[in-house]
């Protein structure tokens, strides 16, 4: 192993993350480099102005990522041996992956609210939804304009709702192991938004439709 890379390596020893054996020096630290990149862009928006709180914000942030990482890993593992140990037992196996899915659902529980406490710690809860939307690539604040500019009659109860019911898909999101799944918690929210408008007597298409209109008024109009 080069000097360089074992010092590398070393100065990463802070992080909580346990890589798997298999991995080489170089992907570790590409790994490394990658999530610290992602949560210093997420940083860089949220208005923290101490460069010093900055760096520990970044840092917790990096080491959840790395932490949802190795749950999500050493569960990989787990499945594939279950699903080895029990080929020829599909209700053994079916129960013992049952077991294992709520195992993961607690230990990403707890290491969700550990998260939440750090930040808490250093960010005001404005900031900390900033980071939160940061790791859902702002779905929240991006669907939440979007049903109030496709349906422009919504009561101040209906957007409550539409935003109790997006903040709840982005605390499953932030958990989520990759962009697929946490766009999928907000698909599966949207559903049940969609549904409750319909109870509510609007017509999803039809506002659909009129929406389409206005935005290419508007776009002929730009141009």
């Amino acid at each position: 192993m080069k000097l360089s890379i074992l010092i590398l390596l070393l100065t990463c020893a802070s992080l909580t993350a346990t890589f798997a054996q298999d991995k080489t020096a170089e992907e570790k630290l590409a790994y490394v480099k990658v999530i610290t990149e992602r949560a210093d862009k997420i940083v860089a928006n949220i208005g923290v102005t101490d460069q010093k709180k900055a760096t520990k914000v970044r840092d917790i942030i990096r080491d959840q990522y790395s932490n949802l990482n190795d749950i999500y890993a050493n569960r990989d593992l787990k499945v594939k041996d279950l699903k080895e140990k029990n080929a020829s037992n599909k209700v053994e196996r079916d129960s013992a992956l049952a077991k294992e899915n709520r195992i993961v659902e607690a230990e990403l529980a707890k290491l969700h609210a550990k998260y939440i406490n750090k930040l808490s710690a250093q960010l005001t809860k404005d900031q900390i939804d900033l980071v939160k939307n940061g790791m859902t690539y702002n779905i929240l604040p991006i669907t939440y304009k979007a049903y109030q500019e496709e349906i422009l009659t919504l009561t101040e109860d209906q957007k409550k709702q539409i935003m109790l019911w997006l903040i709840e898909a982005r605390e499953h999101a932030i958990d989520a192991e990759s962009s697929d799944k946490k766009h999928a918690w907000f698909g599966k929210y949207k559903g049940r938004i969609n549904n409750y408008l319909s109870a509510q007597g609007y017509d999803l298409k039809k506002e659909g439709a009129e929406w389409e209109k206005r935005r290419k008024a508007a776009a002929a109009q730009s141009n």
